[in-house]
């Protein structure tokens, strides 16, 4: 949790952002698995987290923008729960921390809202990714539970991408913090990888290596030698002599800043002489974006530079042919880059997804495409000073849609199938690191990391 003055200044820019009316942000409820003192890991709404800085369930923001009066709805502790969970802060102590003087009860809400409607208040609140979050905004406002995310306050939500997209020092502090604990995931797991070793035992290490810090995972970890699935999170595999590990995988500090980064590394401790090949294409592209990546350039055109460096290398290597705009400009490329070249990251490792992909990665300037592959690129509009973003460029050789694109006699003046054959039992590569666009480009989050081959297998040489 930050300082008070924080989020009584967030607040503050919130209510000149809107303009008008009363300001509802609902927190998350805890889930449960199998019964309610059975729930999952608790993660607070990102949005609530941002505003009003406290990880506890169910807790509701409210921000009265006219009246200029700030409180937080929820429940105060009883003897019970202090029976359970030993004496805790007052929810009044916690809000003041936060610099919100009113902690109101959840059952006076209603009356607040009703005071609202009466007064012809706009009740702004954004879309919800959770049902039991919906239900409580349909309940509250006496919605259809299927208006609720058509009836969102279109201004409320621009106004918290605004904010949130522009990370201050404070909140880059705390990146970087994640992104070096995420570091040493990937550290640990190269420093560990044998062959005979399960994929989940080399996942508890690295997860243990977070613990230590304090931290949790940012998202499910991909632990792989199937590369080629993009998301992959089956842990089950036995490594052997041969196999290159693709390891995705991110810290969640305490107060919620991600981080997220891909890394490739042989098992055996040395890549092969394809292997090798393939990787060395694969920096090529890091290394393209990372040299593009600035304010003023749209992150489309960073991802289009990154496609063609991997058009002109499947080109040298006999896997394509024609003309390097032409192949980037059909879309042919894609077949061996399916996705975008990388996501805003900060509260959440996909930083506001929930407020969907074209709010946050696209404005009026830069529309989505749909052409297959760049219909994925998340994150696509001019890059500003103070965005934080991932680069992961990737190549893959996925048999099924190998198959299918061939079937179709798909580009095949652009793909020399024949070719593409050798490396069907290649699997794929993924480079990933966080970065901050700066005032004249960008700078990478965190200590340094291991980018290539040679670095990597210098890592792994004492493991065998």
């Amino acid at each position: 949790m930050f300082d008070k003055n924080i989020y009584i200044s967030r607040r503050k820019k919130l209510k000149e952002l809107v303009g008008d009316g009363l300001i509802l942000i609902i927190g998350n409820s805890e889930s449960p698995m199998s019964y309610a003192d059975n729930a999952y890991n608790f993660i607070q709404d990102s949005t609530f987290l941002y505003y009003f800085g406290l990880n506890s369930p169910d807790l509701i923001g409210v921000i009265d923008v006219e009246n200029d009066k700030e409180y937080i709805f929820g429940k105060e502790f009883t003897i019970d729960d202090i029976i359970w969970m030993g004496q805790q802060k007052t929810f009044k102590e916690r809000a003041a921390e936060v610099g919100i003087e009113k902690f109101v009860e959840s059952e006076k809400l209603e009356e607040v809202l009703e005071k609202a409607k009466l007064k012809k208040q706009i009740i702004h609140f954004t879309n919800q990714y959770r049902i039991e979050n919906s239900l409580k905004i349909s309940k509250l406002l006496d919605f259809n539970l299927d208006d609720v995310n058509k009836k969102f306050s279109k201004k409320l939500v621009a106004g918290i991408i605004e904010m949130r997209n522009l990370k201050k020092d404070y909140e880059i502090t705390e990146l970087e913090k994640a992104t070096n604990v995420t570091r040493e995931m990937h550290l640990t797991a190269m420093k560990n990888v044998k062959p005979g070793m399960k994929g989940y035992e080399l996942v508890a290490l690295l997860e243990a290596a977070a613990k230590k810090y304090n931290a949790t995972t940012s998202f499910h970890t991909i632990c792989t030698t199937n590369g080629q699935i993009l998301h992959n999170h089956f842990h089950g595999n036995t490594f052997k002599e041969g196999d290159v590990v693709l390891l995705d995988c991110g810290a969640r500090l305490e107060n919620g800043y991600c981080g997220d980064m891909t890394t490739v590394f042989p098992v055996s401790g040395k890549f092969d002489s394809r292997q090798k090949d393939i990787y060395s294409l694969l920096i090529e592209m890091f290394d393209r974006a990372e040299e593009c990546t600035k304010p003023g350039v749209t992150n489309k055109f960073v991802h289009l530079e990154v496609c063609k460096v991997l058009a002109k290398g499947m080109i040298k290597r006999g896997i394509m042919k024609g003309n390097i705009d032409e192949i980037v400009n059909i879309g042919a490329h894609a077949l061996f880059f399916p996705h975008g070249l990388g996501h805003m990251i900060g509260l959440d490792v996909h930083d506001m997804e929930n407020f969907g992909e074209n709010n946050v990665g696209y404005d009026e300037f830069t529309k989505r495409e749909t052409q297959f592959g760049l219909k994925s690129l998340r994150m696509g509009k001019e890059l500003k000073a103070g965005y934080v973003l991932t680069i992961e460029p990737g190549i893959y050789f996925i048999p099924e849609l190998i198959e299918r694109w061939k079937k179709e006699g798909k580009f095949e003046e652009y793909i020399n199938y024949e070719e593409v054959k050798k490396y069907l039992d290649f699997g794929g590569m993924r480079y990933e690191g966080d970065f901050l666009i700066t005032e004249n480009g960008n700078r990478r989050l965190g200590d340094k990391m291991p980018k290539y081959f040679n670095e990597i297998e210098e890592i792994l040489k004492n493991n065998n």
